[in-house]
């Protein structure tokens, strides 16, 4: 029997985020913890790794395509209700207080920060076709499949390994609000579910999709582009094989 499979196990988890509110935390903590009130598995022993927040600018998009990530608890209060180590960490400095990491909120890390850590990130686009931020508009914007890569975390930006690669199902009735709240749940499910892809027998394959390269936010004047391309993208994903 695999380590990962003894039933008296127990695997730490660091999960990382930031000294803040932060709904995605939230949603990926009480899905792990969720996982210890069955007997499959290990049981996991999860730490919060609160990294320094700065507050980020507002900025006027067209598209709300995540939910406001501040509508949540600090991460200090879920620590404190659930009874967890609270361990500060940062871009440069990731203390050893764990078998596997998650990102549920942070920026890039240093070369020296992951060291030979396994850390595993959920990015909300299908590398390497959709690298950066705002993955869901871009891969609408560029005809490319809507996904969640499941990789690892090296020193580039949306790099290592990739693990698995989960599409977003389009439904010809989507509207733009419908797809992007289907494809936010389906990346908190894969990084909760990190296991069970890690475990699986066939690691995913990336070199079938074109590869772009990483890209910023996207302009308000490029998102008018995205939004009248938005029903020509439903017809070209919403059949069954997609």
């Amino acid at each position: 029997m695999s380590e990962l499979h003894r039933p008296e196990g127990v695997l730490r988890i660091g999960l990382i985020s930031y000294d803040h509110a932060h709904l995605k935390t939230e949603q990926i903590l009480h899905r792990l913890l969720l996982k210890n009130q069955s007997s499959i598995g290990p049981r996991l022993d999860v730490k919060l790794l609160a990294l320094p927040f700065a507050p980020r600018p507002l900025r006027r998009v067209l598209l709300a395509h995540r939910p406001d990530q501040e509508k949540s608890v600090p991460t200090r209060e879920l620590a404190f209700r659930h009874g967890l180590d609270l361990v500060p960490c940062t871009y440069d400095s990731i203390p050893d207080v764990a078998d596997f990491y998650l990102i549920a909120g942070a920026g890039i890390f240093s070369a020296k920060a992951i060291g030979e850590k396994k850390i595993f990130n959920a990015h909300p686009g299908i590398i390497p076709s959709a690298r950066g931020l705002d993955a869901f508009k871009w891969s609408i914007l560029g005809g490319v499949p809507l996904g969640v890569t499941l990789h690892t975390i090296d020193a580039q930006i949306d790099g290592g390994e990739a693990i698995a690669i989960v599409k977003t199902p389009v439904f010809p009735s989507d509207s733009l609000d419908s797809l992007a709240r289907r494809h936010y749940e389906l990346e908190l499910d894969v990084l909760s579910e990190f296991l069970t892809f890690l475990e699986g027998k066939a690691k995913a394959s990336s070199s079938v999709y074109p590869e772009n390269p990483p890209r910023m936010r996207m302009p308000i004047d490029t998102e008018n582009e995205m939004i009248a391309r938005f029903e020509e993208y439903k017809r070209k994903f919403s059949g069954p094989a997609n």
